[in-house]
């Protein structure tokens, strides 16, 4: 190998060693944190079944509810011992202030039964009762028995203002993939994610100081707020 050639490599392995701290440090910024695809998830989930022929009623039941929670994948699987579980999001209606920012929140059920397979489901529960709405703040939230939850109606005419009596807390629009033959979520509980707030808002951060009394927000919140914003 020759001098210039020894230097060229000298020179080329400290071009090297000088930039990787700089990549360590470029890469971390263009990648989205945790929360963040939650967030941007949630909204996909959100636009897919506000406009799906499939949820026809679901404009109508999101107008009248006093909060929605979305869910972009609640995974079901089971082989005799089963369970289901996902992460999403709760925003509450203030009817002067519009949609709060989401808190976030964690669904989980474990189950025992014959039931082999698995199943994916995006998911929008519309809170249509007050006392499901503090259950959920109080961290107390479990479908079924006290706290009725049905699944919403499929097929009805897009963007149609519901006539329905509202009989249920809690009704479900669930989008399903997978080898189950439906989804209930009936002895599910509802668990707010500590960790995920405390992370997207701050060390502070509580549900209800986030969808009630508001004193916390991101920014990067603003699409799916948007797309909230006409229901």
């Amino acid at each position: 190998m020759s001098l210039l050639e020894r230097r060229f490599g000298r020179r080329a392995l400290m071009a090297s060693l000088a930039l990787a701290p700089v990549a360590a440090t470029i890469r971390p910024a263009f990648a989205l944190t945790d929360q963040q695809e939650l967030v941007d998830e949630a909204r996909i989930t959100f636009d897919k079944l506000i406009t799906s022929l499939e949820f026809g009623e679901l404009p109508g039941y999101v107008k009248k509810a006093k909060a929605i929670m979305i869910f972009p994948d609640i995974f079901k699987a089971g082989f005799v011992i089963g369970g289901q579980g996902g992460t999403g999001l709760l925003l509450v209606r203030d009817p002067s202030k519009g949609w709060s920012q989401p808190a976030f929140y964690t669904l989980a059920e474990g189950s025992l039964g014959l039931q082999i397979g698995g199943q994916s489901s995006e998911t929008v529960f519309t809170i249509m009762s007050q006392k499901a709405l503090d259950a959920i703040l109080d961290n107390q939230m479990k479908f079924g028995g006290d706290m009725s939850v049905a699944a919403g109606p499929h097929g009805k005419g897009i963007g149609s203002d519901t006539t329905t009596n509202f009989s249920s807390d809690v009704y479900s629009f669930s989008k399903t993939s997978g080898a189950f033959a439906g989804i209930s979520f009936n002895g599910a509980g509802i668990l707010k994610n500590d960790d995920y707030n405390h992370a997207y808002y701050g060390p502070q951060a509580t549900p209800y100081d986030i969808v009630i009394a508001r004193k916390f927000s991101n920014p990067n919140t603003s699409t799916l707020l948007n797309s909230l914003q006409p229901y």
